[in-house]
């Protein structure tokens, strides 16, 4: 397993008319934590799409406990439980400064060629890089 810890803070156009950080938004945090767990193994998403590489969206599931508010510090947790193959299942938790958690969810992205536009293994070496957690 391998899991990654990355903090945000809520900003005013993310709330609604409640004050709570809008619905549609949590699926941005997951996306920065996942971006924040691939930098952290040595992949930005720019290295990835000059390796040829994307990674789509292709499963995505929201579970939302308690609400997050303006201008509350986060801390998006992301873990990846398993090796990936031509599939990753990112995890995700969502916590407030006092460690209450609010929201967890999850999404399967794939890995595509960006030529063909199929599905493809992850090269050797980001399996490399999740293999020492695994």
């Amino acid at each position: 397993m391998y899991s990654y810890e990355t903090k945000l803070r809520v900003r005013y156009s993310e709330t609604d008319k409640m004050g709570y950080v809008y619905y549609g938004n949590y699926p941005q945090y997951y996306e920065v934590g996942r971006v924040e767990l691939m930098r952290s193994l040595g992949y930005s998403y720019r290295n990835l799409e000059d390796m040829g590489i994307m990674m789509p969206v292709l499963n995505l599931s929201v579970r939302y406990l308690r609400p997050a508010f303006y201008d509350d510090e986060l801390t998006i947790k992301t873990i990846v439980r398993e090796m990936p193959s031509s599939r990753v299942r990112f995890e995700y938790e969502i916590y407030n400064i006092d460690g209450q958690m609010l929201n967890t969810g999850e999404a399967v992205l794939g890995f595509i060629n960006s030529d063909t536009r199929r599905p493809m293994r992850p090269p050797k070496e980001i399996l490399e890089s999740f293999k020492q957690f695994f």
